[in-house]
């Protein structure tokens, strides 16, 4: 099954109060195109769930900017004042997590499990007196697993199928997401026939995949990964 549609036609099926989690450690993973699209189609009432906030006028900042997202969730905002100035006026509602605790709770999620237990931020106010259970005769936080509606990533190679392949740290949080959720689209601008990626260089298999945006190449945004696109 070809899975390749069009940039306008994948970003379409996302409705406004959408929950969408974006890949990216910076910008390196970052689906930039996807994150454009959306931008440019006007979806509302967002929630969003990345590592961080991206800078100013770059990736989820500028649906941030806009005014398109409700809520999100991340481990960091500090490379971003326009975000961090809308949490603190309260015009944006900010969820914090630990990055190891960010990523165990979307791993979690594509796992098919519902939570895990740890004992980061104990006695700490990331936790809450109701989140804590004992164990063994150790005290720890039930973490609840973190699944959205969608999933927007970035992959070095892609075949018609959906299986995908990353370049160096840009996998950071993108095979993570790719399992939990509903409804994923990769984009990518090297897409080859079904059997030219070898198996051993697949990273997220096709069963996770719906769609698939080919991009013509990659545009500045995508810094440090443009040159390694075709390797």
């Amino acid at each position: 099954m070809n899975k390749c549609i069009s940039l306008e036609s994948a970003i379409a099926q996302i409705p406004s109060g959408a929950s969408i989690m974006v890949g990216g450690f910076g910008s390196p993973g970052t689906p930039f195109a996807l994150i454009n699209e959306l931008l440019r189609q006007g979806q509302t009432n967002l929630t969003l769930i990345k590592n961080d906030a991206n800078e100013m006028g770059l990736g989820i900042s500028k649906l941030i900017e806009a005014g398109r997202v409700r809520k999100l969730i991340a481990t960091h905002i500090g490379l971003n004042r326009n975000v961090i100035e809308q949490m603190n006026a309260g015009t944006l509602e900010v969820e914090f997590y630990p990055q190891g605790i960010l990523a165990e709770k979307i791993r979690t999620a594509g796992a098919g499990s519902y939570g895990f237990l740890s004992d980061i931020g104990l006695n700490s106010e990331i936790t809450a007196a109701d989140d804590v259970l004992s164990w063994k005769g150790d005290r720890y936080k039930v973490e609840m697993a973190l699944q959205a509606d969608f999933a927007l990533i970035h992959a070095a190679r892609a075949d018609h199928l959906g299986n995908l392949s990353y370049h160096g740290s840009a996998i950071n949080f993108n095979p993570l997401m790719a399992m939990a959720a509903e409804h994923v689209i990769a984009e990518t601008a090297n897409c080859c026939p079904p059997g030219e990626l070898p198996p051993a260089v697949v990273q997220t298999p096709c069963a996770f995949i719906k769609n698939v945006v080919v991009l013509d190449g990659l545009s500045t945004e995508y810094g440090v990964m443009a040159h390694h696109v075709k390797h």
